[in-house]
């Protein structure tokens, strides 16, 4: 990091000054060694019989003493104080950089767990709604009234079987007591004895459509009763005007004798494979 020289705190010391302290040092040196050159003159005097080599003052001696030597103090003063400001200068640069990387993480954190809540919170939000659809789609569905079993008498068959002259319905191949379902969602409309038809159970779906169930054996559901597509309602029988035990299916426009509609086709356009 580049350093820049504070100005006017530490200031680079000036030689001249330096110098003229130290001349002013040199000075009172003299002075000094004067003084006292004059006091010992006798003594020098005396001695120079004795070939003795006369001390001559060094001019240049105060400058020696006093120049170089406070001008290196103070040269090194200011470069410590260089130093310090610019160690202190990094250490902040440091500290600045170590925060900001310290608050990118934080963000990158702060980013990455809201990345995760909104996944989840979608991933939440999907499977609502897919378990919403197939609730939806259960209530909506269709299955055929006797599981696995097949059509033994077509819809408007002639016979003398039938005070109509043709079967208003179709008969579906079931053994005594085999479970019969409700063909889809609704409410159960009629329970009970319905003459020729046995024991039976009329059913009214959401669609405005009702479906009938006859010849039971016994009736498992009651008038009023809420029931689901597939649930149980009864067991097959051969009770009314019938000739051995089998279900007799019937889709209607209405609750009453007479407003059939084909329950073969009634069933395959809601989906029902038979």
């Amino acid at each position: 990091m580049a350093f820049t020289r504070a100005t006017g705190k530490h200031r680079r010391p000036s030689k001249a000054r330096s110098r003229a302290a130290g001349g002013a040092a040199g000075i009172a040196g003299l002075a000094t060694v004067g003084v006292v050159g004059s006091i010992a003159s006798p003594a020098f005097a005396a001695s120079e019989g004795q070939n003795h080599t006369p001390v001559q003052q060094d001019a240049k001696m105060s400058e020696v003493v006093g120049g170089p030597i406070s001008e290196t103090l103070d040269e090194q003063a200011y470069t410590q104080a260089l130093r310090a400001e610019q160690a202190k200068a990094e250490a902040d640069a440091k500290a600045e950089a170590a925060k900001a990387k310290a608050e990118a993480k934080r963000k990158a954190d702060e980013a990455r767990r809201k990345a995760a809540a909104e996944k989840a919170e979608k991933e939440r939000d999907a499977k609502l709604k897919a378990a919403r659809e197939a609730e939806r789609a259960k209530l909506n569905a269709y299955v055929a009234p006797v599981e696995g079993s097949y059509v033994s008498t077509g819809y408007k068959q002639g016979g003398g079987m039938w005070s109509s002259g043709s079967h208003t319905g179709i008969d579906f191949h079931a053994g005594m007591n085999t479970p019969v379902r409700s063909v889809a969602a609704g409410e159960v409309v009629e329970a009970g004895n319905g003459g020729a038809y046995g024991n039976n159970i009329v059913i009214k779906h959401k669609d405005g459509t009702y479906t009938q169930y006859g010849h039971l054996n016994s009736i498992g559901v009651s008038v009023g009763q809420q029931v689901k597509a597939g649930q149980q309602i009864g067991l097959s029988g051969s009770t009314g005007n019938s000739s051995g035990p089998h279900l007799h299916f019937e889709a209607r426009t209405s609750p009453d004798y007479g407003s059939d509609i084909d329950p073969l086709a009634y069933l395959r356009q809601h989906g029902v494979k038979i």
